[in-house]
């Protein structure tokens, strides 16, 4: 059976409406889904009547944003309670915070001669999908393209938006800690999201690694889309080490980009795969 644990749909970054993210995976012969989109469950309904009508199993799932050491990081959280207190309090917080960071990108970009961003960002996010979410760095990416301040998005990252640049604004995201424990009192598993992704050195990692599971983390995300193969091997490694599960998925935002729905790289066989924790015969609910 395919599994894919991480994709995103108009609910936060993603291109695709979450029904249409659901088809376009069975398609590709996904059969367990987790629609994992940017600090919100807004996608959730939607994906769950497509998944159902389809015949598919979807799990709950998020990606949340916090801070370690400084450090915006991602958690992944799976088969949880959508209606715990606790996630709807930590959702609404960062949904807050999502709309300053937008604000303070827009305002940087004018005082470089860039105005407009934030109505175009939000115009390109309309576009994909009415959402009252904050327009993501990809939204502001696709406007600096169209208003002819960059020739494609790879440049917009590269000079604007990517890490350390003018748009890379540090929000004031929950701790690691705060935010395992949250997906704890929701019920949820817990995967670290893409941990070679961050621009850490391999002792720094793995000290990473040795917080998450401190703080109650239950698996990496040890294929994240077609990853280098060292970078699997590396991940595999250090699940071995600290006894944790393993999670899977394609990181899917865009056809054409990073990766498809359903790809990615092999698990290495000897790894505990995450999804053989999940209730494959409950399909999810609003408050499963």
């Amino acid at each position: 059976m395919i599994v894919d644990l991480h994709c995103h749909s108009t609910a936060s970054d993603g291109v695709l409406a979450p029904s249409v993210v659901v088809e376009r995976a069975h398609g590709r012969g996904v059969r367990l889904l987790a629609l994992t989109d940017h600090d919100t469950l807004d996608g959730l309904d939607e994906a769950r009547a497509s998944a159902t009508a389809l015949g598919m199993v979807l799990v709950n799932g998020i990606e949340l944003s916090c801070l370690w050491n400084g450090a915006t990081i991602h958690v992944l959280g799976y088969a949880f309670s959508s209606s715990a207190p606790a996630l709807l309090r930590a959702i609404a917080e960062l949904h807050e915070g999502r709309w300053r960071r937008a604000e303070l990108i827009a305002e940087r970009l004018a005082a470089k001669g860039m105005p407009g961003a934030l109505e175009g960002a939000r115009a390109v996010q309309q576009e994909l999908g009415d959402s009252g979410n904050a327009p993501a760095r990809p939204h502001f990416a696709e406007f600096l393209v169209r208003a002819g301040h960059v020739r494609d998005r790879a440049e917009a990252f590269r000079k604007w938006l990517g890490s350390g640049k003018l748009g890379d604004v540090k929000q004031h995201w929950p701790s690691l800690e705060q935010t395992v424990a949250t997906l704890h009192e929701a019920g949820a598993w817990i995967s670290l999201a893409h941990p070679w992704q961050y621009d850490f050195t391999r002792s720094k990692r793995r000290r990473l690694v040795a917080d998450f599971v401190q703080t109650g983390g239950h698996a990496l995300e040890v294929v994240n889309g077609m990853q280098p193969l060292e970078q699997v091997g590396g991940l595999a490694i250090l699940a071995r080490e600290f006894g944790l599960m393993a999670s899977v998925g394609s990181d899917f935002h865009a056809p054409g980009d990073w990766s498809e729905l359903g790809m990615y790289r092999a698990l290495p066989e000897d790894l505990s795969p995450l999804w053989g924790r999940f209730d494959h015969e409950c399909r999810v609910s609003a408050a499963s």
